[in-house]
């Protein structure tokens, strides 16, 4: 039988050696096969090596743990092993802790309490000990798992919906209050995030996912991690020779925006 494997994102050196030496001691099984600093680090790895856990910091510098497990769903290849069980690191508030218990997963809270540490390692051997049927059912369940997570790590305090975008032009001279009406999409970009309207394009400094919680969730679609998109503004979706799907929204004629696999279900019609 062979060992129970994972990966551990921790931009904390110590911190990380600790949760390894208190995996070591609750779980003398499992075989770490990587450590991460940083999650485009941890997501590299994760392909590479293919583990059963995930041990992710949330917040880690340049590509945070939220952010790396999005990508990682992206590109995990479909004929591989079931995505892996899904753990943060995090040193967030009473309030996150509450919002990740109501998802129904695990989380290690820093600085690592050994007791705590022995429940999410219970948890996760029941996990692993379920057979993972291998069909594209059985792969939709754990996107659908994935995305709760992701939205219980991300949540924070709510926020008024915003009514217009302050954005700057692409000189970063000037300052347009945009109407969200006339926004079509979103779109983070290196340091910005692209404000698309039918026929203009702003930039903002706000970070994607400090923007999503302040946008109606029923009208503003996320379908990438790097993107969001106004959903009466999607005139028509089109599945490629892959499968994959993508968008092309009204008013933006020449582009194609591609959806994530995290993100078919909101088109499960097609």
């Amino acid at each position: 039988m062979t060992s129970p494997t994972a990966l551990i994102a921790e931009d904390e050196p110590l911190l990380a050696q600790a949760l390894r030496a208190e995996l070591a001691a609750a779980w003398p099984q499992l075989q770490i096969v990587a450590m991460a600093g940083d999650g485009r680090s941890a997501v590299e790895a994760a392909l590479l090596h293919r583990p059963q856990v995930l041990f992710l910091d949330i917040r880690m510098p340049g590509q945070d743990g939220l952010a790396a497990a999005a990508e990682l769903a992206e590109r995990w290849p479909e004929d591989a092993a079931p995505l892996p069980q899904l753990v943060f690191v995090t040193a967030y508030d009473e309030y996150a802790v509450r919002a990740f218990e109501a998802q129904a997963f695990d989380y290690v809270l820093k600085p690592v309490q050994p007791e705590r540490l022995r429940r999410t390692v219970a948890r996760l051997q029941q996990a692993l000990a379920r057979p993972e049927p291998a069909s594209a059912q059985a792969l939709e369940q754990q996107f659908a798992q994935w995305r709760r997570l992701l939205g219980a790590a991300g949540t924070g305090a709510p926020a008024a919906p915003l009514r217009f975008i302050a954005a700057g032009d692409a000189g970063g001279a000037n300052v347009r209050m945009v109407p969200i009406d006339e926004v079509l999409y979103f779109e983070a970009a290196d340091k910005y995030v692209r404000v698309l309207t039918a026929g203009e394009e702003h930039l903002i400094r706000t970070p994607l996912k400090q923007l999503l919680p302040q946008l109606d969730a029923q009208r503003f679609w996320q379908v990438h991690r790097a993107v969001v998109v106004r959903a009466d503004a999607i005139e028509q979706v089109q599945r490629d020779e892959a499968g994959r799907l993508h968008l092309r929204l009204r008013g933006r004629p020449g582009e194609r925006i591609a959806v994530s696999r995290l993100y078919t279900h909101l088109f499960k019609a097609m």
